[in-house]
C-alpha cells in the first residue's frame, strides 16, 4: 500500500459517551418539572371552577405532569440503559464554558433589568423594556463573534422594535 492509500486522519472528535451526564440530565429536568408542576398548583385562582370545569390551573398543571413523567422516563432510560453515543456531537470548543458564563450573566442582568419596569428621569416615565432587550441582542450578538458594528446596531433595533411593537403595542401584554 502506497503513503497515497492510506486514509487521512480526521481532525474531527466527538465527544465520548457519559452515562453520568446523561443521568445528570435527566435529574435536572426532573428538578425543574417537579418546580414547575409545584408553582402550577400554586396559581391563584380569583374563584374556583365548579367540577368539571377548566380553571388557571389545568393546563399548567397538565403541562407539569408531562413535564414530570418525560423525566422519569428519561431517568428510567438513562439509568437501564448504557449511554448512547455522541458522534454527531462536538467536543467542547475553546472559550466554549466562558462564552456559556456570559451568557447567562447577560440573561441574568436582563431579567433584573426587565424586572424594573420602567423608571422616572426628569420627569419622563422611561421603558426599560426596549433599552434591556437591545442590550441584550447587541451584547449576545458580541460574545458569539458578531464585529461589524452597522450590522449589529440595524438587527439589534429591529429585532427589539419588533418584539416591543407586536408583544407591547398590538397585543397589549405589559412587558
Amino acid at each position: 500500500m502506497s503513503t497515497t492509500d492510506t486514509p487521512v486522519e480526521d481532525e474531527y472528535q466527538s465527544a465520548a459517551p457519559s452515562r453520568g451526564l446523561e443521568i445528570a440530565f435527566a435529574v435536572v429536568a426532573l428538578a425543574f418539572a417537579a418546580g414547575y408542576l409545584f408553582l402550577a398548583t400554586q396559581i391563584p385562582l380569583r374563584r374556583e371552577a365548579a367540577a368539571g370545569q377548566m380553571d388557571a390551573r389545568f393546563w399548567p398543571t397538565v403541562l407539569g405532569v408531562a413535564a414530570v413523567a418525560l423525566a422519569v422516563i428519561l431517568l428510567v432510560i438513562a439509568i437501564s440503559r448504557p449511554a448512547p453515543s455522541r458522534e454527531d456531537i462536538e467536543r467542547i470548543q475553546p472559550g466554549g464554558l466562558l462564552r456559556m458564563a456570559a451568557t447567562l450573566a447577560i440573561a441574568c442582568a436582563f431579567v433584573a433589568l426587565w424586572s424594573l419596569g420602567s423608571v422616572v428621569l426628569m420627569g419622563y416615565r422611561i421603558e426599560i423594556f426596549p433599552i434591556a432587550a437591545g442590550l441584550l441582542m447587541a451584547s449576545l450578538m458580541l460574545v458569539y463573534g458578531h464585529r461589524r458594528w452597522l450590522s449589529l446596531i440595524i438587527y439589534t433595533v429591529a429585532v427589539t422594535a419588533f418584539v416591543y411593537v407586536v408583544f407591547g403595542m398590538l397585543l397589549r401584554i405589559p412587558l
